[in-house]
């Protein structure tokens, strides 16, 4: 027998592409991220929420992204944040060299439409 493993972090999903399609390619998320930027992330509600594993806020911010390993320079995928979770979702992927650009949503929607 084994002795019970340490707590450890949750098991994270992926995350989302700008291009609304699901983020199975995309790195592991901090404490798990859910959903694509936009349509699967509204729940059918039309709102769209921040992209953290559990959060149900209201999305603020855009943290567009790309792993230059997998994607081209000009591909941008996309994480979204509430107020809470911009710094962590920031800091995440800025460790890893990913984080291109922080916007906030309404900016992004305005340059990009609402699909990314």
């Amino acid at each position: 027998m084994f002795p019970p493993s340490p707590s450890a972090s949750p098991s994270p999903s992926g995350p989302a592409d700008s291009s609304g399609s699901s983020g199975a390619s995309g790195p592991s998320g901090p404490s798990g991220l859910s959903g694509p930027a936009g349509s699967a992330a509204s729940a059918g509600t039309g709102a769209v929420i921040c992209s953290a594993k559990g959060c149900r806020a209201p999305a603020v911010w855009v943290l567009a992204w790309n792993n230059p390993k997998l994607h081209t320079p000009e591909r941008r995928k996309t994480w979204l944040a509430c107020d809470e979770h911009r710094e962590y979702l920031g800091k995440f992927l800025g460790a890893r060299g990913f984080l291109k650009d922080t916007v906030p949503l309404e900016e992004w929607e305005r340059e990009h439409g609402s699909d990314g």
